[in-house]
C-alpha cells in the first residue's frame, strides 16, 4: 500500500495527514499525539476514525497541523482521517457518514462590524 494523503479543515486550521500501513504510530508536527494533544478528550478525537471502522493499530500516521486552536486542529485530524479511512476501504464510509465525521464544519468566526466592539456586541450607550 502506498501512502494516501488527505486534508481536513476545521475554522482556520488545516490538517494535512499521511496514512500508511504500520503499528498505529500517530506522529504530529514531528512529536507523539500524547505530547501534542496532551488531553484524552483530543486524542479521543483524532482516534475515532480509527476506532468505528476497527483499524487502531493497523496504520502510521504523519500529520502537518496549522492554524486555528486545539479543539479545531484536532478536528481538522479527524475529518482528514476520515477520508483517507474512506479512501483505503469504500465500506467505511457507511460507518463514518452517519456518526457525522466526513461532514466539513462549516462555521466560522463572524467579522467585526465597525462601529461596534465586537461582531455583534455594541459599545456601551449612556444617556447623559
Amino acid at each position: 500500500m502506498e501512502v494516501v494523503h488527505k486534508i481536513g479543515r476545521r475554522k482556520t486550521a488545516v490538517a494535512r495527514v499521511y496514512l500508511s500501513e504500520g503499528k498505529g504510530n500517530i506522529t504530529i508536527n514531528k512529536r507523539d499525539l500524547k505530547d501534542y494533544f496532551t488531553t484524552a478528550t483530543l486524542q479521543y478525537k483524532v482516534k475515532q476514525p480509527f476506532a468505528l471502522t476497527g483499524n487502531e493499530d493497523a496504520y502510521d500516521v504523519k500529520v502537518n497541523v496549522y492554524g486555528g486552536g486545539i479543539t479545531g486542529q484536532a478536528e481538522a485530524v479527524r475529518l482528514a482521517l476520515s477520508r483517507a479511512m474512506c479512501e483505503i476501504n469504500e465500506e467505511n464510509r457507511t460507518v463514518l457518514k452517519p456518526e457525522g465525521l466526513l461532514t466539513r464544519d462549516p462555521r466560522m468566526v463572524e467579522r467585526k462590524k465597525f462601529g461596534q466592539k465586537k461582531a455583534r456586541k455594541k459599545f456601551q450607550f449612556s444617556k447623559r
